[in-house]
């Protein structure tokens, strides 16, 4: 990926603290908004979320330890399909900020 690329990945990118954690999310694009609106399933959001900090293993697993544990898109899937506390607010901070981006583009061509 270039590194213009990435610049534009990370501009798109906020934090979100739930339940203790800090999750790090990217707001969606157009097409990504169209193909979910394809089948309105809020765990689709969750690939949305790119990064977490003070999630341990023990967070993610019986029997994990306290270490911090590295974000992987794969688990984080897992745990928040068991953690619907967390799902919640990430899912409605994703819709959010793709929203908030809408209206931000819409008073901007009205100006």
């Amino acid at each position: 990926m270039s590194a213009l690329s990435e610049k534009i990945l990370r501009s798109r990118e906020s934090v979100v603290p739930a339940g203790g954690f800090k999750f790090t999310i990217r707001r969606p694009t157009d097409l990504d908004m169209i193909e979910f609106s394809k089948t309105r399933k809020p765990a689709d959001l969750v690939r949305f979320v790119v990064g977490w900090k003070d999630v341990t293993d023990g967070d993610l697993y019986p029997g994990g330890d306290g270490a911090p544990a590295t974000f992987d898109t794969e688990a984080c899937a897992e745990w928040l399909a068991d953690r619907s506390d967390l799902m919640v607010v990430l899912v409605n901070a994703v819709a959010e900020a793709y929203q908030a981006h809408k209206t931000a583009l819409e008073t901007a061509e009205k100006n």
